[in-house]
């Protein structure tokens, strides 16, 4: 590996247990080599989920299949630059600049110098876009894309609601569904308000003094990116024939089983990795029709607070890490 690594050693993060930010550490490891249809990346981005602070706690799906797999180094958005090609790749080669959602749900790895992906998760990243930008992309734009067109086919001309619509996955979802021609409401603090208007969301809703259900009805579509009871209430703002699709995991199945009950259409989903997805989603970027919002960028030795900040919640767009 020394033709495409100054050493054969690389920082990385890791946790040995599940807990809180103190459990997450910086270490030296080795630089790992790519297998058949792998490609080593050198990262520049890796972006962080809420995904990221629930499996690190022991939460959810993710943490259950790797909870025998400790230590474990998260990370599942890279963006970087291909060193090496493993073999038979064909359709990337060292100096390709690169996207992807990678290691998911159960290898990880994005938080680190270097990481390796399957040939076939990565995206070209547009030459406009800085590579630490790219890295908050994959996951959260995935994310949206996939709830908006494959689980609720929205379609031009439908009305949306986005809960939690300055997020991640909401900034995404709020431009995509406005690219798609449907009328785009969002709720969201006071301090978001100007931000989604300039997005060009249609209403925003200050979900700290308004009650969705008093607000809308008829809805075509709800994006429900914060579950529990605030999902559940969304319902009323549905159409007989509209449907919601829930994100968070953990609740997923309370808000499905509320939305059968009133006679409803509820799904909930999992992002996976799909770089024709991603492809659109670089094109739709490059043509300058969505913006990807950063709201802070930690060098990688600070994955802790990182993650503090991840946990606290309210991150407007997103974070990422710096890994260069």
């Amino acid at each position: 590996m020394s033709h495409a690594t100054e050493s054969n050693r690389m920082r990385h993060v890791v946790y040995d247990r599940f807990g809180g930010p103190e459990v997450l550490q910086t270490t030296e490891g080795d630089v790992p080599e790519p297998g058949i249809g792998e490609v080593l990346i050198r990262v520049h981005g890796a972006g962080l989920n809420p995904i990221d602070w629930k499996t690190r706690k022991g939460l959810g799906f993710a943490a259950r299949q790797i909870e025998s797999n400790l230590p474990w180094t998260p990370g599942y958005d890279v963006a970087g630059e291909v060193v090496a090609a493993g073999e038979e790749v064909t359709t990337l080669a060292p100096g390709d600049k690169v996207m992807g959602l990678i290691g998911f749900p159960t290898g990880g790895g994005a938080c680190a110098e270097y990481a390796l992906a399957q040939a076939d998760e990565l995206s070209i990243v547009p030459e406009e876009l800085d590579l630490v930008t790219a890295g908050a992309v994959p996951l959260a734009a995935l994310t949206a894309w996939q709830a908006l067109f494959e689980m609720a086919r929205l379609e031009s001309g439908q009305k949306i609601l986005i809960l939690a619509g300055a997020g991640g996955v909401g900034h995404f979802a709020a431009q995509f569904a406005l690219e798609r021609g449907a009328h785009v409401i969002a709720t969201a603090s006071s301090a978001n308000r100007d931000f989604l208007a300039e997005l060009g969301v249609h209403e925003v809703i200050e979900y700290h003094t308004t009650d969705v259900a008093d607000e809308c009805y008829g809805l075509d579509v709800v994006l429900d990116l914060i579950g529990g009871d605030t999902g559940k209430r969304a319902l009323h703002t549905l159409s007989e024939t509209g449907v919601l699709v829930t994100v968070p995991t953990v609740t997923a199945d309370d808000v499905v089983s509320e939305a059968e009950a009133m006679g409803l259409r509820a799904h909930g989903m999992t992002v996976r990795p799909d770089s024709f997805h991603l492809d659109e989603i670089a094109e739709l970027i490059e043509d300058g029709d969505v913006k990807i919002h950063i709201e802070e960028v930690f060098p990688l030795a600070e994955v802790a607070a990182a993650h503090e900040r991840l946990e606290s919640g309210h991150v407007r767009g997103k974070l990422v890490l710096d890994c260069r």
